[in-house]
């Protein structure tokens, strides 16, 4: 059931109607019924992953709270890290590893069972086990008390806006929400609805039209000049930005008209100008849960240079490989963490380069997000890259394909999808506004609201294309 689709608005229109309607718990238990409703709607039969998950940390959340005993409260959490990480390498690692175990075996021309390789993903697995492991690890630390009402805890699991793609919400940040009066208001209900629109336009507007620029040249790197292949990767580069923020924007919309606020996940990421500066502005939601779960605990930057450069090297890397089981992820989690350590050697000589002047530091600060932009977009040609050989052969293209071909065709499109967009991030930038809009007159703003609903009508893309991140 796609947030750009038809049936989701049906869906969404009867579930608010019969929310508003409702006392607290009532909405809870409304609210519950709907979000595995929604996720049914995907495949029913993974239903039972999440109820799986949702009773292991409600249970050990109990647990842990019941005991002081310290190795006991170890196996305990470490139960829940078992549970969430088995289910989650079973069903998204098995079919890399099964491939693997298959061209082994056909060295000795020994033929695999077909099953091995038919392993089905179910959609959102990488963001809820995060989300639920998290909990049990938070009461662990003693930063969390568990909740006794199983129906509460399994809406924080299951919560249906934010359930396939994120945000990666914190109990503690989620749970008091849900556990208290909500009251929806017009403010939120306008802020709400704003989102909504902008999500949507992001998706359907800018990113399933850049699709078609990226999709034609990706899929035959032989044939495009080197021009076609940064055309298309600076289109991905807005195409997996307006495709997955679009989605965070929508989820974020439809919690605030119910009156849940959700974490934001993007904030102006290709306006960063240092790879670490970039991951605290994109999928703020995974990099945090990273930096708290993983690159902390392996002892962050505590432990001198060598080690803080093998924990950034460890957490990207994984953090690549949560994306899905490919060479390319590996490659891209590699390549992010040796930006990472690059920035953190060369920071000392960046800095003593920064200008004194007003003007300096604005053509410095102009210099240095575009430069960050072009190698955010060379992990960008990894990550869309469906192999390392077709990798291989899009740098290639890069790297000796000048012919200026038809690479010109493709200009008007990227500007005029992405141009708008970029001048009114420029705006949120300079104004430190998210949105910004909303403080815009009103006979202006409503003049936008119909702008974006007929390019929605005229440019949208109505075949209701997938969400990338669906994937993960």
């Amino acid at each position: 059931m796609l947030f750009n689709s038809l049936q989701f608005a049906a869906f969404f229109l009867i579930v608010y109607g019969v929310y508003l309607t409702l006392s607290r718990r009532a909405q809870n238990r409304w609210l519950l019924m709907a979000s595995y409703l929604f996720y049914a709607a995907w495949d029913w039969r993974f239903l039972g992953l999440i109820v799986a998950s949702t009773v292991i940390d409600y249970s050990v959340g109990l647990a842990l709270a019941a005991t002081d005993d310290l190795s006991r409260r170890k196996r305990l959490v470490g139960l829940s890290v078992t549970a969430n990480l088995g289910m989650l390498a079973a069903f998204k690692y098995a079919g890399f590893f099964a491939a693997g175990f298959t061209d082994l075996l056909g060295t000795v021309d020994v033929v695999a069972a077909p099953w091995l390789l038919d392993v089905g993903l179910p959609v959102g697995i990488s963001f809820y086990t995060f989300q639920t492991m998290s909990y049990a690890v938070d009461i662990y630390r003693g930063q969390l008390k568990p909740t006794r009402n199983l129906a509460d805890f399994a809406l924080f699991v299951a919560f249906f806006p934010q359930l396939v793609a994120g945000p990666i919400e914190r109990a503690s940040r989620l749970l008091p929400q849900i556990l208290s009066p909500r009251t929806p208001s017009w403010s939120g209900f306008g802020s709400g609805c704003w989102l909504i629109l902008s999500g949507l336009v992001k998706k359907v507007v800018i990113a399933d039209n850049l699709a078609h620029l990226v999709d034609r040249i990706y899929s035959n790197p032989g044939q495009a000049t080197a021009l076609e292949v940064l055309f298309a990767t600076w289109a991905f580069a807005w195409q997996i930005y307006c495709d997955f923020s679009g989605y965070s924007d929508i989820a974020r919309g439809t919690s605030r008209l119910m009156g849940f606020e959700l974490m934001v996940n993007f904030r102006l990421p290709y306006l960063s100008t240092s790879p670490a500066e970039f991951w605290r502005r994109w999928h703020i939601s995974l990099s945090t849960w990273l930096r708290d779960y993983l690159y902390i605990p392996l002892g962050g930057n505590r432990l001198g240079a060598l080690l803080t450069y093998r924990n950034l090297a460890l957490t990207m890397w994984l953090g690549g490989l949560w994306h899905g089981a490919a060479w390319t992820y590996v490659v891209w989690g590699a390549y992010q963490g040796l930006l990472l350590m690059a920035h953190r050697l060369s920071r000392p000589a960046l800095d003593r380069l920064t200008p004194r002047s007003a003007f300096g530091q604005g053509l410095w600060f102009t210099v240095r997000v575009v430069c960050m932009f072009q190698l955010i977009c060379l992990g960008w040609m990894i990550f869309r890259a469906n192999s390392l050989a077709h990798l291989g052969a899009l740098l290639s293209r890069l790297t000796t394909g000048f012919e200026w071909g038809g690479a010109l065709r493709w200009w008007p499109t990227l500007v005029t999808l992405v141009l708008p967009l970029a001048l009114y991030q420029l705006l949120q930038f300079t104004r430190r506004d998210d949105e910004v809009l909303l403080r815009w007159w009103g006979p202006v703003r409503t003049a936008v609201y119909v702008i974006l609903f007929y390019a929605m009508v005229l440019l949208g893309e109505d075949h209701g294309a997938s969400f990338i991140y669906f994937q993960f």
